[in-house]
């Protein structure tokens, strides 16, 4: 989802990128299981890149609850492994966090300075990820992002895919408005990332679109964008789909250090959205449902 955006413009920028995947070894992409120390430090090796950049995630929120041993060997255990190579030969790491290292209690967006505190296991195992990254390097970007769009029709598991492809279904949905967060497009983000690396200012940053929504928000913006007036939105409180895991009331984040470093160039989240759909999904002929 994220290195699909990421990759072309690195490579735009004249970096000769090698891209890992752990399901499948097609379109030139090697396969890699950063569970596997061996294998990471065998592919590391191997490549001696100047910088690695560690995207690989178990995103899935409910799964990391329902199997946190899953969640602690992909997301720690795996975050390790990556910085022990990185620690080994003195290479540039990039780790990409998550706002979720935050229990949202706070009133106000998150900043880089407040103290994380999360509520469920896809935090905590992230969070754990930055301090061993923060612990083993002298030279690391750790990156916290939001509530992630992009990827398209075939990529996109996340919120705005699944809407869309609910209104394929029915015309007729029932989205939370009690949980409020910063989206984060993968364009934004990636063209974001690939300048801050370049200037070897050295952290932890938080990186998300301005402003913020709920997800009903979200929800009402993207049946705009899709010209889609039979569908109707109903609002409803988070209790109304009771999951696994709990989630944060809210997932608000300021980029404080882009924005005292003069470098914070994320637009705001709507017209970020407005682009994706557009460019992805307004005249996509089919949905994968």
């Amino acid at each position: 989802m994220l290195g699909s955006a990421l990759c072309p413009i690195l490579e735009k920028r004249g970096y000769e990128v090698y891209a890992t995947d752990v399901y499948s070894s097609n379109e030139g992409i090697q396969c890699l299981d950063v569970r596997n120390h061996k294998l990471v430090k065998e592919v590391i090796e191997k490549i001696n890149p100047d910088r690695v950049m560690h995207l690989a995630a178990e995103t899935d929120v409910d799964k990391c609850e329902l199997e946190p041993d899953h969640a602690y060997l992909v997301n720690t255990t795996g975050t390790h492994n990556v910085a022990l190579v990185c620690q080994k030969h003195d290479i540039e790491m990039v780790y990409i966090s998550t706002i979720g290292v935050f229990d949202g209690n706070k009133p106000e967006p998150y900043i880089e300075f407040d103290e994380p505190n999360p509520i469920n296991v896809y935090g905590r195992s992230k969070l754990e990820g930055e301090k061993i990254v923060q612990c083993l390097l002298r030279r690391y970007y750790i990156i916290r992002a939001g509530w992630m769009v992009g990827g398209g029709p075939e990529k996109d598991k996340k919120f705005v895919g699944k809407i869309i492809r609910l209104m394929e279904k029915t015309s007729e949905l029932k989205v939370v408005s009690d949980k409020i967060g910063s989206l984060t497009y993968t364009v934004d983000f990636s063209k974001c990332l690939a300048e801050l690396v370049e200037t070897g200012y050295y952290g932890l940053y938080h990186c998300t679109n301005t402003g913020y929504a709920s997800r009903f928000e979200v929800a009402k913006k993207i049946v705009k964008l899709l010209g889609r007036s039979d569908v109707t939105i109903q609002s409803v409180s988070s209790a109304y789909f009771p999951l696994p895991a709990p989630r944060a009331r809210s997932e608000m984040s300021r980029n404080y250090k882009l924005d005292l470093l003069g470098t914070n160039n994320m637009r705001p989240w709507d017209e970020a959205l407005e682009e994706y759909i557009t460019k992805n999904w307004r005249h996509s002929s089919s949905v994968n449902i």
